[in-house]
């Protein structure tokens, strides 16, 4: 089992930046792929970055390829993302989400955090 705690959200003008972050309770953290998805009222969740056991292979979601960065430091169970160039629309909950490499189904993450509200004003 892994617990995921989110932190880092708040209100930020449009043109700003926020990082956010993921502490992982877990002893095997380099064997999860993490991720955060976000969702919007009204909106379906969607993936917005993701980041392999190793920090090597990274994506990207197209909304925010350029102005959002996703890093992971494995020494310390966590996964930030780091974002820049905020706009209205990227007001969201920001999950944090996990995805052991030895699951069943790799298209599925199984642990995900409580979520933290990001708010972007115009």
């Amino acid at each position: 089992q892994v617990q995921l705690v989110e932190s880092g959200g708040g209100l930020v003008q449009a043109g700003g930046s926020l990082r956010l972050s993921c502490a992982a309770t877990t002893r095997t953290f380099n064997m999860y792929t993490m991720a955060w998805f976000r969702q919007a009222p009204g909106k379906e969740r969607e993936l917005v970055a993701a980041i392999g056991w190793a920090g090597r292979n990274k994506y990207y979601g197209d909304v925010v390829q350029g102005r959002f960065t996703i890093s992971r430091d494995n020494a310390r169970n966590r996964v930030d993302l780091q974002m820049n160039s905020l706009k209205v629309e990227d007001t969201a909950i920001y999950y944090c989400a996990g995805r052991h490499r030895a699951a069943a189904d790799q298209s599925v993450y199984g642990y995900w955090g409580q979520g933290t509200q990001v708010t972007v004003s115009s």
